[in-house]
């Protein structure tokens, strides 16, 4: 055994027990500083970092929510202005086809506008044309009269009576043989 007491004096494996105590004594030192002081704010630090990554989490969902309604927003007014639209360009297409409407009644009330005012001109031409022409005619017959009465129908109140009967008969025999 002697051998053995010798070598456990020896032995580099085993340490010295001085060093023990005070490797044991550093050990217990380093434990209750790391327990006491580290490990407090390790867990403080740590749940900091939780609580912001938590936040953020939360921050971020809310944000995508918002973004989300923001979106929903969108899509309904672009369905309203999308009706709008259409409803504005039916209320433009009858609108113009009322302009259109009434466009044509405008022009088709100054084309018979037109068409009365022509044929109140025809009249009017018509009657200062009869007018010229029996006044012609009056003329005419008066010195064709003169001739075969041989006698002059210089006096006017006699030359009126004439061709008034001469016309008289002559308008009697146009409505004759218009029968």
């Amino acid at each position: 055994m002697n051998v053995l007491a010798e070598a456990g004096d020896n032995n580099p494996l085993l340490p010295h027990p001085a060093e023990m105590a005070i490797g044991g004594f550093a050990f217990l030192f380093v434990l209750f500083f790391v327990g006491r002081m580290l490990v407090p704010r390790i867990q403080k630090t740590l749940a900091d970092r939780a609580e912001a990554i938590e936040g953020g989490l939360k921050k971020a969902a809310d944000a995508q929510k918002e973004a989300q309604q923001a979106l929903d927003e969108y899509r309904e007014q672009l369905v309203e202005a999308r009706h709008e639209a259409a409803r504005l360009r039916e209320e433009a297409r009858e609108q113009g086809a009322q302009i259109k409407a009434e466009l044509r009644e405008e022009a088709q009330a100054e084309a018979r506008r037109l068409i009365e005012a022509a044929h109140a001109q025809i009249e009017a031409d018509r009657q200062q044309a009869f007018a010229q022409l029996r006044a012609e005619i009056g003329r005419l017959s008066t010195d064709l009269a003169g001739r075969i009465v041989g006698e002059s129908l210089e006096d006017e109140a006699r030359q009126r009576r004439v061709i008034d009967r001469f016309l008289e008969e002559l308008e009697s025999d146009a409505r004759q043989a218009v029968r």
